[in-house]
């Protein structure tokens, strides 16, 4: 498979025949400060050992130019072994140097070396992002997780700049107008782990300690660092007391010291996903430093990625899988770990489970009805198949597989599992077995029909309560009926919830046993009486979709928000969207429910949850004859309930935002815009900055904002996160320019950063523009390859999934997507698996149209 791509088969005959014993890479970034500069020089020493002399092989890199190779002294011309993604090396020997020099591009688009100039004051910041395998935009290298080896950076650098990487570093060389940083050795790591994070960064350091076994004393040097012109509102101290927090957990649960020296959290600019566990030197997309009042949720999430990326200092970063197809091995472990620790290492976040039930199972749920769903252990094939492959099974549903495999071989058996895979595997590469065996040795247990139930199988059961009652109400049977393929064993919890005096719904009974084959019977609940709400899955054990019996779910329909226990209530908020979601409960009774019960939901990452569903039952699953009327009804709700809701509140802030998104009448936005004036006022509600663009959009999307009132604005909040905004106001117009300059900024140039194609995207369709957004339709699946061949796919996975017609709910745009897929069956896989995803989203709401129309 040539080109950018690799295969994996490429990449076994690689490791078969090569060790790499280490890596020096020198780059010069001096040339980052000029905007006219699209470069920078990279120059790579890499040793490695050959067990076939005499063979080829080739070292991966993306850059515009090669300016010289040198194989063993041997000098090859670049114009002949160099493609433009791969330098090919012939006559190997036993022992091998390669020397490679370069002019590497600085990037745009979050891939490779990202250069970001903030409007603020003028500033250059510099930072990696290589996951899967992105390393080659930087420097020469062998571009797979299973060829390890030590690293050591160099970095020529502007004066007045600080740079960090994966080590610590050993000296500092001034210049006149430079400064080269050179860095300690790694230990063996993995080429998309490396990091170079420059610029003028603001910083705050604190430390660890820890007294360990032998008595000696281990000591963590600790960072984190933002842009200069976020400072103001960095609460690094915040960032620095979880960090040790998680620190001194996982030290006391994992056995094994913290492996890299120090531990440096960089928040960075434009960043593509939530944050990356390179080693000692972790980077966070910088939307954590919040310029304005947020929710509780938002520091809880905050926290949660912290944990789960100190997580992959563990499960990752010292044990590494081997391929991409056991990705699994550290994403669902950092995912399970950073929600179980929020608990265990004793934050002051205590909701975190509600919180992955709610949410992050939402995604695993969504993603794992798709036709294009795969096992947890996965099929990957080449680098493309491993970029999507970072998707809600890998992640969600992999964590909560975890905490079902907690439940059946036990906690203690559990970590003791992993503390020996840490110190059989360090600094090596895993496949499933080898954690397999390990938890096999401590539990006793034979895990191989375990995991073929639930890893290498792929779907979601769904799980139904069947109760019969004699005639005084007593259950005479209650079974588990168990839906999908394969039919899996689940641990499981029976709820069963009753009202109290006070007419709240409490837990009256519990029974937990294993639910296995297509029935299984709870004898211990005959003859006890029939509750109100029987719960299944209560605790949230296992990984299914719950289901009601039609006794419970009427008893949801009059009372979901009596449920007193947090978790249980937002167990059943999830399944009642899951009966949405299939067809099974019409759109307009899901939107009654949020509108009668939301107002009481305490926990707010839940709540926060409800508002977006319920906008996404109006726009996407509502029968379009009531769509306009159910509109209505959600921001009639979202001003009642801020006007309700305590002063100052996280509450008060959740639905100010949801009666921004909302907002569509005449009343509601004169009091958006009072709001925005001055002129109106919600008692407490400060009207801060990222409050004032949610407000601005809700006037650009009906009309009601002129662009030179956007304009306004946007010279008041001259930032990055100002452009942003003021750049989806502009796309969200309801106007045919509108439409015309956000598709041509994204489709007809490629100079936009990947921020500014997430934020016109993001305002080219909201739900009341289907209208001027309907001619797109043809001219999206007209340019689907085009967009695969020619960017990078970071950006053509966003232009693909984010101007899919989503909005254009009909048969019509559903066969245009079946003609699409069938007249190009040799398009690029996972460009066919985006389309693919996106047709069954299409499919999915017209079912669920039909349902709300009965």
């Amino acid at each position: 498979m040539p080109g950018k791509n690799l295969s994996r088969e490429e990449a076994q005959q690689r490791a078969g025949i090569l060790e790499v014993d280490g890596y020096r890479v020198h780059l010069d970034v001096t040339s980052a400060t000029d905007p006219a500069a699209g470069t920078f020089r990279s120059s790579t020493t890499v040793r490695f050992r050959c067990s076939e002399p005499g063979a080829a092989t080739f070292v991966d890199l993306l850059a515009p130019a090669v300016r010289s190779v040198r194989l063993n002294g041997r000098e090859l011309a670049p114009a002949e072994v160099f493609d433009g993604a791969r330098i090919a090396l012939d006559g190997l020997a036993a022992e091998n140097v390669l020397e490679v020099e370069a002019d590497c591009a600085y990037s745009r688009t979050g891939e490779g070396l990202h250069r970001f100039t903030d409007p603020a004051d003028g500033e250059t910041y510099l930072y990696t992002h290589y996951e899967p395998a992105d390393a080659r935009r930087v420097f020469a290298d062998f571009e797979q997780p299973d060829l390890k080896a030590p690293f050591t950076f160099s970095v020529t650098a502007p004066a007045a700049w600080d740079v960090w990487s994966n080590a610590v570093h050993d000296s500092v060389k001034d210049e006149d107008t430079s400064r080269t940083w050179e860095f300690a050795p790694t230990r063996p790591i993995s080429t998309y782990l490396t990091a170079v994070v420059a610029g003028p960064y603001h910083v705050e350091r604190d430390h660890y300690s820890r007294e360990l076994p032998d008595g000696s004393t281990l000591e963590i040097p600790l960072s984190a660092l933002c842009r200069k012109s976020l400072a103001p509102y960095f609460d690094a101290d915040e960032i620095l007391g979880v960090t040790k927090q998680g620190l001194e957990y996982f030290h006391q649960e994992f056995d094994y010291p913290y492996p890299f020296g120090k531990y440096d959290q960089a928040f960075v600019p434009e960043y593509n996903i939530g944050a990356m566990e390179n080693p000692g030197c972790v980077t966070f997309r910088e939307e954590f430093i919040f310029r304005s009042k947020v929710t509780e949720a938002a520091y809880e999430g905050r926290a949660n990625v912290i944990l789960h990326e100190m997580a992959h200092m563990w499960f990752g970063d010292l044990v590494t899988m081997r391929w991409w197809d056991d990705l699994w091995l550290k994403e669902s472990f950092a995912d399970f770990m950073g929600s179980y620790a929020l608990l265990a290492a004793g934050t002051k976040y205590r909701t975190a489970w509600t919180t992955f039930a709610n949410q992050r199972k939402a995604w695993a749920y969504r993603q794992d009805q798709f036709p294009t769903t795969h096992p947890i252990t996965a099929d990957i094939r080449d680098l493309e198949d491993a970029k999507l492959n970072f998707d809600g099974i890998t992640y969600a549903k992999g964590a909560s597989v975890l905490k079902q495999l907690v439940a059946y071989v036990g906690r203690d058996a559990f970590f003791e599992g992993a503390r020996r895979y840490f110190k059989r595997h360090a600094y090596g590469n895993t496949v499933l077995d080898d954690l397999l065996g390990a938890l096999e040795e401590t539990s006793g247990r034979d895990l191989t029909s375990w995991a073929r139930a639930w890893l290498q199988t792929a779907g979601v059961n769904a799980l139904t309560p069947q109760l019969t009652v004699d005639a005084e109400g007593r259950i005479t049977e209650l079974a588990v009926l168990q839906d999908g393929e394969p039919q899996r064993p689940h641990r499981v919890a029976v709820g069963c919830y009753d009202r109290d005096a006070d007419g709240a719904l409490v837990r009256t009974d519990r029974i937990e046993l294993d639910v296995t084959g297509a029935r299984t019977v709870v004898a211990e609940l005959v003859g006890r009486p029939r509750p109100a709400l029987v719960l299944l899955n209560d605790d949230d054990l296992t990984y299914c979709k719950i289901r009601f019996d039609s006794e419970s779910l009427e008893t949801l329909r009059t009372g979901l928000g009596d449920i007193t226990d947090g978790l249980a209530r937002a167990l059943t908020w999830s399944a009642v969207w899951n009966l949405t979601r299939d067809g099974l409960m019409p759109a307009r009774d899901y939107v009654a429910l949020v509108l009668r019960f939301a107002g009481q939901e305490s926990n707010i990452g839940v709540l926060q949850s409800l508002h977006q569903q319920a906008k996404g039952a109006v726009d996407l699953y509502a029968d379009p004859a009531w769509r306009a009327e159910g509109g209505r009804l959600l921001a009639e709700g979202a001003l009642r309930e801020l006007r309700a809701a305590a002063p100052g509140g996280d509450h008060q802030l959740a639905w100010a935002r949801f009666l921004a998104q909302t907002a569509n009448g005449s009343e509601h936005l004169r009091l958006v815009r009072g709001l925005l004036a001055g002129s109106a006022r919600i008692d407490g509600l400060a009207v801060d900055q990222e409050l004032r663009w949610s407000l601005w959009l809700a006037l650009a999307v009906a009309g009601e904002a002129t662009e030179e009132e956007l304009a306004g604005e946007f010279a008041a909040d001259n930032t990055a996160g100002g452009r942003r905004q003021y750049t989806q106001c502009l796309a969200a117009r309801p106007t045919a320019e509108a439409k015309a300059a956000a598709w041509s900024a994204v489709i007809d140039s490629d100079e936009l950063p990947n921020a500014l194609v997430e934020a016109q995207i993001a305002g080219f369709a909201p739900a009341g523009q289907r209208e001027l957004t309907a001619p797109y339709a043809e001219r999206y699946f007209g340019l689907l390859e085009q967009v695969w061949a020619e960017r990078t796919i970071e950006i053509a996975m966003r232009i693909v999934g984010g101007f899919f017609p989503r909005l254009q709910i009909s048969t019509q745009t559903l066969a245009a997507a079946d003609a699409w897929l069938t007249g190009h069956p040799d398009a690029a896989p996972a460009l066919r698996r985006l389309v693919l995803e996106c047709r069954d989203d299409l499919a999915r709401a017209l079912r669920a149209q039909a349902c709300d129309r009965v």
